[in-house]
């Protein structure tokens, strides 16, 4: 095999590997919040990952930004998300986050993480999470 062919072949492969990164990033940053997570247990300022949450109905879906795979990779279902705290950045995290961010720290049935925000953020999550239902509410159907 011609060693030209070769190496055309790899920079389309790269060419294509960046565009589809970039289209995803552009996507992803226009159609939701901008957040943080990582999951705990952590060292102090690691293990945080960048990406944009969005809301549905009974889900907060996280799509990390340098993920090749579509999809979400975290789905946080609203009915047995808990809010642990919330806290301001320690001083590790002081380099990368802003004063203005707020740390959620929540758990929910894949384990505990923390959710880092704008303020703006904070109040759409809370918004999002406290107008679910009661977990007493049941629907009630009559038989006419």
């Amino acid at each position: 095999m011609d060693w030209s062919l070769i190496a055309l072949t790899v920079i389309v492969l790269v060419v294509a590997f960046a565009l589809y990164m970039l289209y995803r990033i552009n996507e992803l940053r226009g159609s939701g919040t901008s957040a943080l997570l990582r999951e705990l247990p952590a060292d102090d300022g690691r293990a945080w990952r960048h990406g944009v949450v969005r809301y549905d109905d009974n889900a907060l879906e996280y799509f990390r930004l340098r993920r090749v795979l579509p999809g979400p990779q975290r789905l946080v279902l609203r009915q047995v998300v808990t809010v642990s705290g919330r806290r301001s950045p320690t001083a590790c995290e002081a380099d990368f986050l802003d004063d203005s961010i707020v740390i959620l720290e929540l758990a929910d049935r894949d384990g505990e993480f923390e959710l880092a925000l704008d303020s703006g953020g904070v109040t759409a999550f809370q918004s999002w999470l406290e107008s679910r239902p009661s977990q007493r509410a049941q629907r009630r159907y009559r038989d006419d």
